[in-house]
């Protein structure tokens, strides 16, 4: 039997919120900075975000072999627990990474369920050897214990190309209810809402933009898919994005103002000038100009620079910011101050982190 996602869940997904893909924050000798990771989970939740990914490409693939997934999905969830307690509104959507091979990727997801998550993202990277039957059927049993979000994710940090036929039979599986849409690539993103609509499913599950070169377009955009001779309409309803692990209170800001401009039917020049800027952002945090070689690192250093870490440490001491990044970095805050949240994080930033 597929696992059931709650309706409240299924509600806030299809709703659509920012959910940031949560760093990892390490210290000198490599251990867990348990202080500082849960300073960052409070930075998120406070500053708007409907939920957390947890064990994902922004978190490092690396975790695992470092025995650090368990602990981290643990202080995600509590204080994603704690935030829910105090506050009036739905629970944070709590999202795990698993990966690995079928029997690796089912003991992640069933920690995960065990610790508390909503869903689980399969992460297909290092699966390349198997055909989209075999990819499906590996999906199904992930979905046995926890509903899942399907992850494209774009082959130059570690995915593959998967065509409309792969995701046409993985939309059909009962516990697919999200998929977050990461190919950087305008027409493999319209493959995925594609098979969607055509799975029969299209009202059942939550596209998530996962392009952070082009999130606020993806969030504007209606898609309108013949099926049968009728349109089927589609829209990408939130952000899952490492884009979004910083300046997320700005974020929040820019979904709520994409929905807004989409009920009212008031998409217009400010927002698409806007939507190009934080492409332009995004591209020295990512570090693009380097092939991605440094997007880990330029989330880490944004963070940096606003105190909620110390330092830009990955558990692979050979990365870090490439030759001219911190330069693009400086170029892009000081050019676009409408996407940075300096001040919220400075108001509030000495609390997160003596809370924790």
């Amino acid at each position: 039997m597929p696992a059931i996602l709650a309706p409240a869940t299924a509600r806030t997904l299809l709703e659509g919120v920012i959910i940031p893909a949560h760093p990892l924050v390490i210290t000198a000798d490599g251990t867990l900075d348990e202080r500082r990771q849960r300073a960052l989970t409070r930075y998120y939740l406070d500053a708007g975000a409907g939920g957390l990914a947890v064990g994902v490409h922004t978190t490092q693939f690396g975790i695992r072999t470092a025995g650090l997934l368990e602990p981290v999905l643990r202080l995600a969830a509590d204080e994603a627990a704690t935030a829910a307690a105090r506050a009036d509104g739905p629970a944070p959507v709590l999202v795990a990474g698993v990966a690995g091979g079928t029997a690796e990727a089912v003991r992640e997801a069933e920690m995960a369920a065990s610790l508390g998550y909503d869903l689980a993202m399969v992460i297909v990277r290092g699966l390349d050897h198997l055909p989209d039957r075999e990819l499906v059927a590996h999906l199904a049993e992930i979905g046995e214990v926890l509903p899942l979000c399907g992850f494209y994710l774009q082959p130059a940090v570690g995915g593959r190309v998967l065509g409309v036929d792969f995701w046409r039979q993985a939309a059909q599986l009962p516990a697919l209810r999200a998929v977050k849409i990461a190919p950087f690539d305008r027409y493999r993103t319209i493959d995925v809402v594609r098979a969607v609509c055509e799975s029969g499913r299209a009202e059942e599950i939550a596209l998530y933009t996962g392009n952070d070169d082009n999130i606020l377009v993806d969030l504007l955009t209606e898609f309108s898919i013949e099926v049968d001779g009728e349109p089927v309409v589609k829209r990408i309803v939130g952000g899952l994005l490492g884009q979004t692990a910083v300046w997320t209170h700005r974020a929040v800001e820019l979904l709520n103002r994409a929905h807004e401009a989409v009920r009212s039917g008031q998409v217009n020049a400010e927002l698409l000038t806007l939507a190009a800027r934080l492409t332009d952002a995004n591209g020295a945090v990512f570090d693009v100009a380097h092939g991605f070689a440094g997007c880990i690192a330029g989330v880490h250093e944004v963070l940096r620079r606003q105190g909620l870490l110390a330092e830009v440490r990955l558990l692979d001491p050979a990365e870090g910011l490439s030759p001219g990044q911190a330069e693009e970095l400086d170029r892009v805050i000081a050019a676009y101050p409408e996407l940075v949240d300096d001040e919220f994080v400075a108001r509030h930033r000495d609390a997160w982190l003596e809370a924790a």
